[in-house]
C-alpha cells in the first residue's frame, strides 16, 4: 500500500499548498511514483500543477466519489498525468461536500475507501487538505494516518497547532487509530525575533521527536507555481530546494 500523507494546518495563509506540491515534487524527483490529491474545495492544489480547467470540469469529480459510495471506484477516472506526479484534482462542486458529508453514512471514512479503489500502485499519496477542521480534513487524517504540518514561524501558529492536535486526539480516541505527526515545515521563515521564538516553541512542543525543516520566502517558488510545476522542474535555482529533499528522504525512511 502507498504511504499516505496529509498536509494540514487549519490556519489559512501558511503556504500549505505550495509546501504540498514541493514535497510531492521532491518525492518524485527521488524516483518515487507519487499521486497528489487536492482535497481542498478552493482548488489551489489543482491550479498549482497547471490543471485549472479540471477544477470547472463536468461530473464526475472528487465530489461524486466522496458523496456516493457506489461511485468511489471512479477515482481512477479522475487521475491526471503530470510531468512530475499524477494528480486527482479538486472541483468547484467540492464546496458542497462539507455539509452533505455531515449526514452521510460513514462520512469520515469515504476518502480512505476511495483511495483503496486505486488501480495503480503508488509509493506515496500526498493529500492537500482544506485550511479548516471538518469532515474533509477528518477524512484525510483517517485515510492517511500520517500528518505533515506546514506552519508559519509566528505567534499565531501556536494556538492553531494546539487546536489541530486536539482534533487529532479526538479522532484517535473515537476511531481507535493512531495518527502520526511525521514532521513540520516552518514556511516563509523570516530572520526576526518572533520567528526565533516560535521555532523554539516548535522544538519545545515536539521535544525533538519529529524533524522540522525551515523554508524561507523565495520568489522562485512563486514562478514555479506560475509554470504549473514544483521547484524541481522549474528552470531556476532556488536555495530552498534542499529543505524539500531532506523532508522527502525522511518520509522515505519512515515509510520503510
Amino acid at each position: 500500500m502507498a504511504y499516505r500523507l496529509a498536509l494540514l494546518n487549519q490556519k489559512g495563509g501558511v503556504g500549505k499548498t505550495t509546501v504540498a506540491i514541493n514535497v510531492a515534487g521532491a518525492l518524485a524527483a527521488r524516483g518515487n511514483d507519487v499521486l497528489f490529491v487536492d482535497l481542498d474545495p478552493q482548488g489551489h492544489g489543482t491550479e498549482g500543477p497547471g490543471l485549472a480547467d479540471a477544477y470547472d470540469a463536468a461530473p464526475p469529480s472528487l465530489f461524486d466519489v466522496l458523496l456516493d459510495l457506489d461511485s468511489r471506484s471512479l477515482i481512477n477516472e479522475l487521475v491526471h498525468e503530470h510531468e512530475e506526479f499524477d494528480v486527482v484534482p479538486s472541483n468547484v462542486d467540492m464546496f458542497s461536500a462539507e455539509p452533505k458529508l455531515t449526514t452521510a453514512m460513514r462520512s469520515r471514512e469515504r476518502f480512505g475507501m476511495a483511495l483503496d479503489e486505486l488501480d495503480r500502485d503508488y509509493d506515496f499519496v500526498v493529500v492537500d487538505c482544506p485550511p479548516s477542521l471538518g469532515n474533509l480534513t477528518d477524512n484525510a487524517l483517517l485515510a492517511c494516518r500520517n500528518l505533515l504540518i506546514p506552519a508559519l514561524a509566528e505567534g499565531t501558529s501556536v494556538r492553531a497547532l494546539e487546536i489541530l492536535f486536539d482534533q487529532v486526539d479526538a479522532l484517535q480516541q473515537g476511531y481507535g487509530v493512531e495518527i502520526d505527526d511525521v514532521g513540520l515545515v516552518a514556511n516563509r521563515v523570516e530572520t526576526d525575533g518572533e520567528a526565533t521564538e516560535t521555532r523554539a516553541w516548535f522544538e519545545d512542543i515536539f521535544g525533538g521527536r519529529i524533524p522540522a525543516w525551515e523554508v524561507r520566502k523565495r520568489v522562485a517558488r512563486k514562478r514555479a507555481w506560475n509554470e504549473g510545476a514544483s521547484i524541481f522542474t522549474h528552470r531556476e535555482d532556488c536555495d530552498m530546494e534542499d529543505a524539500f529533499p531532506h523532508s522527502a528522504a525522511h518520509l522515505e525512511e519512515v515509510a520503510g
